[in-house]
């Protein structure tokens, strides 16, 4: 185990009926408040309404600005970013999705920076300061709710990148699996495949002697299949939701990555994927991952077949130890097909012409991975591994 720091800030309020409360902790914060969302899904379900009621019983402004779609878009932060500036927000509420969240976060960066809030993405500037951001989790995925972390696209560019500083956690993080029951289906099966990938990228390392977070990565990750393999038959299992709710939550809240060393490559594999197809990133992971898995494996053949033991609890075969390793990664695939997730880029009928432009725009100037270093034509061959 190596060295770490660990601190974590975000308040969470968990269970039913604890939007109610959205109000009494905003206005701790401010009294002007910017409403970011999505759709009208929040709407329909009633959702808004008890949001608006809770803040004004504390007498908060707010300034409204939906319009957030999945690889949420520069664009409509650059909108958000003007409104506070105008408005003088103090607070910024996200209710929905990593999408949402991901987006108030950048907003909050922009509202008090002078210039570009795209410079923080591209490494040209370094964030120090942004407007507090609150959550109403709707969607469990991303696990945004409780992470310093920040992805956006810029949609004429087709770059999907990304912020991560401590001082972007939100303040709190109401979860309400109530608030979860009437997701579609498919979305359900992308949150499950993008909780389940913030484990696979920290469990994947070579520290040695990490027991006691691998045992805690692979609680989650049975946990993560299991019920979301329940939820399958049946959407409306409250306590299923709940389960995979809190899972998708600690899943990247950074305690699993504590003395050991984690590996993204597979996440900006996706990135560049998404930024080009805006496939749901739950998709593309589902997509990608077992590619990597398959060129990687020999790098720590042991931790692969330590997986496939704990998690699938697949005998070792101590005369053929790549083939249970092998085998674990299998059933990672069964496990996306049982969700109805895509396994391939055929499946999505990607144009096999891209592949050489998504490893040039990720591979820029260093090779990226800890588990294995990876170069461009590394990245060429996982994703021609993907079709």
């Amino acid at each position: 185990m190596i060295n770490f720091d660990y601190k974590n800030d975000t308040k969470i309020i968990f269970g039913k009926t604890t939007e109610g409360r959205v109000g009494e902790e905003c206005i701790k914060y401010s009294d002007k408040v910017l409403l970011h969302y999505g759709g009208g899904s929040i709407k329909k379900s009633g959702l808004y309404n008890r949001i608006i009621t809770s803040l004004k019983e504390q007498n908060i402004t707010v300034i409204e600005l939906s319009g957030v779609k999945p690889n949420p878009r520069l664009s409509l932060v650059q909108q958000g970013i003007k409104l506070c500036k105008e408005h003088g927000i103090g607070f910024i509420l996200a209710v929905g999705g990593g999408s949402v969240i991901d987006s108030a976060k950048a907003i909050a960066l922009g509202a008090l920076y002078s210039g570009d809030v795209w410079d923080f993405y591209l490494n040209i500037n370094s964030p120090i300061e942004s407007l507090p951001v609150g959550v109403v989790l709707t969607i469990p995925a991303a696990g945004s709710e409780t992470s310093g972390g920040s992805v956006i696209t810029k949609e004429d560019e087709q770059l999907k990148k990304v912020v991560a500083v401590d001082f972007l956690r939100p303040k709190f993080a109401i979860l309400n699996p109530e608030l979860t029951l009437t997701l579609p289906d498919y979305q359900t099966s992308c949150g499950a495949a993008d909780m389940l990938a913030h484990v696979f990228e920290r469990y994947f390392t070579k520290v040695k002697n990490v027991d006691l977070t691998d045992r805690l990565c692979e609680a989650t990750m049975k946990t993560i299949i299991y019920q979301a393999k329940k939820l399958v038959n049946n959407p409306k299992d409250y306590e299923a939701r709940a389960e995979l709710m809190w899972a998708g939550t600690v899943a990247h809240n950074d305690l699993f990555g504590t003395g050991r060393i984690a590996d993204w490559a597979s996440h900006g594999l996706e990135h560049e994927l998404s930024a080009i197809t805006d496939i749901a990133h739950g998709a593309g992971l589902a997509i990608i991952f077992p590619a990597w898995m398959k060129y990687v494996y020999k790098e720590n053949l042991d931790r692969f077949v330590q997986f496939a033991s704990r998690v699938f609890n697949i005998d070792i075969n101590f005369e053929n130890l790549e083939e249970t390793a092998l085998k674990g990664i299998e059933e990672v695939e069964n496990f996306y097909k049982y969700l109805n997730l895509p396994v391939r880029l055929s499946e999505i009928n990607l144009d096999e012409s891209l592949i050489d432009v998504m490893a040039k725009k990720y591979i820029t100037d260093s090779n990226k991975g800890n588990f294995k270093s990876l170069n461009r034509e590394d990245c060429v061959n996982i994703y021609k591994l993907a079709f």
